[in-house]
């Protein structure tokens, strides 16, 4: 189950008092489905942990290991606390509220999912790319589809522009073409997390690692040749490799959480030539000596690139903004809390 030892150190001081510890494999409403050497539970959060919680990325997420008090009679358990984890994939949950959601924990390889058909995109791969070191994961970029694609190494070498290092494998699922070079990966007490857009393949392709139909798979649309949705949760699937694979829903709209360092890994490139830039603050936009420009002009540099540089790092400065002003409400509402609690103990003892 991939319970190494920065975890059995974390868990000691738990099993000293007869506590259990389990997988996250399923989150439904409010429940979880929990691998435990008692088997599969359906495990709820302690009151505790709920009231103890700041805000959704304190509650289990599939990947967490967790410590539980079971009732194995009952097929039932209750999560007391969440281990420290080792890597967490994390996106803002949708809307306007800026919350982080913690899509996998506990993550060894992110398999970045991207079709070589008409759902083929150059400027989501960076943004994927930008959250998966952030993690803490090692990022491996997955091109499914190749027997829909004409020109693969055409979009091969796209793709090998923008991801500088990460190894890139291009897979058919349909005809069983490059499955094996991806088996390395799912090794014994490995856990990979399957992230992309709708229908890029990450079902069938976790089809084929299990060798038998665990997830539902449906054709593309007609007209767009653009896959539908297949996955609905998040999901904890056992490999016969030894192996954990997450699946995840399609996510097309990816809003970033923090990236300081998964931003810099990802452009790392833009980054290097703005070192040489005359101005050491310059915005490169009209300062003279300015080598991004420079780039741009000689065609070193793509201009879809470096726009996507602009506006990834404009998201990521508004979320800051706006984390940050919620982050001073809570302490505000935090110390409202307790100066109740406070004077609620004052008048009891009067």
């Amino acid at each position: 189950m991939g319970f190494k030892p920065f975890f059995e150190e974390s868990f000691v001081s738990y099993a000293d008092q007869g506590y259990t510890v389990g997988r996250v494999a399923l989150e439904h409403k409010h429940l979880y489905r929990v691998y435990t050497e008692q088997g599969d539970l359906l495990a709820d959060v302690a009151g505790k942990l709920r009231y103890q919680a700041a805000g959704r990325q304190d509650f289990p997420a599939v990947g967490d290991f967790v410590v539980m008090s079971v009732r194995p009679e009952e097929g039932k358990a209750t999560i007391h606390a969440v281990l420290p984890r080792t890597s967490k994939f994390s996106r803002k949950i949708a809307g306007t509220t800026t919350e982080e959601q913690i899509v996998a924990a506990n993550v060894d390889t992110v398999f970045l999912v991207n079709a070589l058909n008409n759902d083929f995109n150059l400027r989501r791969i960076e943004r994927y790319l930008i959250m998966a070191w952030e993690s803490g994961a090692t990022p491996v970029i997955i091109l499914s589809k190749a027997d829909l694609c004409e020109d693969v190494e055409e979009r091969l070498a796209q793709v090998e522009s923008i991801a500088i290092g990460v190894p890139i494998h291009i897979i058919s699922s349909v005809q069983n073409e490059g499955i094996d070079a991806l088996l390395p990966y799912v090794g014994p007490g490995q856990t990979v997390a399957l992230l992309g857009s709708s229908g890029v393949g990450k079902s069938t392709l976790t089809n084929r690692l299990v060798g038998r139909e665990v997830q539902l798979v449906h054709e593309a649309r007609e007209g767009d040749d653009r896959g539908r949705h297949t996955t609905t949760h998040r999901e904890m699937i056992q490999l016969p490799q030894g192996g954990l694979m997450i699946d995840t829903p399609g996510m097309r709209e990816l809003q970033l959480w923090e990236a300081d360092e998964g931003f810099s890994d990802s452009f790392a490139d833009i980054e290097e030539i703005a070192e040489n830039c005359r101005f050491r603050d310059c915005t490169h936009k009209s300062e003279p000596g300015c080598a991004v420009q420079g780039a741009l002009r000689e065609g070193v540099l793509d201009q879809g690139r470096y726009n996507s540089y602009v506006k990834l790092q404009r998201e990521l400065a508004y979320l800051a903004r706006k984390d940050d002003a919620r982050a001073q409400l809570q302490e505000r509402q935090k110390w409202k809390n307790i100066t109740k609690s406070m004077r609620g103990v004052n008048k009891k003892h009067r």
